[in-house]
């Protein structure tokens, strides 16, 4: 039995050949047919996209034969990002669905985002390990009527579902740069230009690296990177444009930038959103992530809102909101869920959704985030790459506890003084912390105590 090293915390990702090939995800195909055992061979429905990479075609066709080989009828629904996976499993009402991406990840890599019914997420502790056995075994059961495969179209669908968020006719003028860096989100944009178009949403689209190409010629795009940006902030201003929005490569995050071309942090993002949902919901729950809380908190109590912090990572905030039947959720590296799209993230909602409230708060983007980030500077995620990851956070806890007001091991260590506070956690995949600094109003502290715990990190 040959380990699979593709199977991560919370999805599947490998280089191609060894890590991730065709046979492997034949076996990927027939370990998630096997481990929807409790289903009749008529019922088990499966929904399956792939994104735009050059593998992601002959690695989907080897999943689903995998798939239908364990008696499970397939539904391609072609070209996709992650979120028309979603869509399409909550939608058509199956039994679970399957993404064929590497999102950000190098040209010669590829993976899967898995889930199943309700687009429930399939991660290390709810079913991944179990398939990722069964794929490693290679010993299937044998099925008597093999699953049915079908290519089928659900965009328009989808599309309608997006238009949902937003109310037409609250739309101003305005001018949008979207560069989708030659990912899947293309096809989608060009889909929601047609609608703008037939309901008189005086929306103008300029499109950067607007096709859909594997080779990916302007490079991966993956704007939390500082290089990643050039493209869309140059194209904001030459065109005069009020906004920029970037996609990653399976849009499952979309990055802004204000009327100046300067980008924008998550962070500051989770609170505009929390706001136009608080506007159409009074009194609902919003979910946050402990990196960077207290500026979402302020926005969420003042709009009337109930914040509440989870975990960070994509199965916890999924999780939270369903117990709280919370309307949003967002984490400041530009993950947002949605209560209405089943829980899960999407990189489309948001941009339509800060299209609307700066059109309903007559303001400029830079005007709306500047406010906020002159109230709750932040430091941003630093990472630092350690020999000995927990006795260096081990340090900091023994320069600062006992002096805190507010301490928490949510995720990792947050603790909280007067006018700042700090987060401090270990990553699950390599040797690096990560720090997050925050403080009121007060930028020169925000610095100098990021520095301080920077040097004790790193001694």
């Amino acid at each position: 039995m040959n380990k699979l090293t593709c199977f991560k915390a919370y999805d599947i990702r490998g280089q191609l050949g060894e890590e991730l090939n065709n046979d492997i995800a034949y076996r990927i195909g027939r370990a998630y047919g096997q481990f929807l055992k409790n289903k009749s061979a008529e019922e088990k429905k499966i929904v399956v996209g792939g994104d735009v990479r050059l593998t992601s075609e002959e690695l989907k066709q080897a999943l689903a034969n995998g798939l239908m080989d364990a008696g499970v009828n397939v539904v391609d629904i072609g070209v996709t990002g992650t979120e028309e996976i979603y869509f399409a499993t909550f939608y058509l009402g199956v039994d679970g669905g399957i993404e064929v991406t590497a999102s950000h990840n190098p040209m010669d890599y590829n993976g899967m985002k898995l889930v199943r019914e309700g687009s429930k997420p399939i991660s290390g502790d709810t079913g991944l390990r179990e398939i990722q056995a069964l794929a490693e075994k290679n010993e299937f059961v044998d099925v008597e009527v093999k699953g049915n495969y079908k290519k089928v179209s659900l965009l328009q669908k989808y599309v309608d579902h997006l238009m949902g968020y937003i109310t037409p006719t609250n739309i101003k003028p305005m001018k949008l740069v979207i560069n989708s860096g030659n990912g899947a989100a293309g096809h989608v944009i060009d889909e929601l230009e047609k609608r703008f178009f037939e309901l008189n949403i005086p929306l103008e689209i300029i499109k950067v690296h607007h096709e859909e190409d594997g080779k990916f010629p302007n490079g991966i795009p993956n704007p939390l990177l500082p290089e990643c940006r050039a493209d869309t902030c140059e194209a904001v201003i030459k065109n005069n444009a009020d906004m920029g929005i970037a996609f990653d490569g399976d849009f499952d995050r979309c990055f802004l930038f204000d009327e100046n071309g300067d980008f924008i942090e998550g962070y500051y993002i989770v609170g505009l959103l929390a706001e136009a949902f608080l506007q159409k919901e009074k009194g609902a729950k919003i979910i946050h992530d402990p990196r960077l809380s207290w500026n979402t908190i302020d926005v969420v109590t003042k709009a009337g809102g109930v914040p509440v912090m989870s975990k960070t990572g994509h199965a916890f905030i999924k999780e939270r909101m369903r117990k709280e039947d919370a309307i949003y959720g967002g984490e400041m590296s530009a993950h947002h869920y949605f209560r209405d799209f089943a829980y899960c993230d999407s990189g489309m909602i948001p941009w339509l959704l800060v299209t609307e409230l700066l059109s309903v708060k007559g303001m400029k983007l830079s005007e709306t985030v500047k406010e906020r980030i002159a109230a709750y500077p932040s430091s941003g995620e630093i990472n630092s790459k350690l020999a000995n990851p927990k006795e260096a956070i081990n340090r900091v806890l023994g320069a600062y506890k006992g002096s805190e007001l507010v301490f928490n091991e949510i995720d990792g260590i947050s603790l909280e003084f007067d006018d700042w506070r700090f987060n401090l956690r270990s990553s699950n995949t390599e040797p690096v912390v990560r720090l997050n600094v925050e403080s009121r109003s007060d930028e020169a502290l925000m610095n100098q105590q990021t520095e301080a715990i920077l040097n004790i990190l790193r001694s």
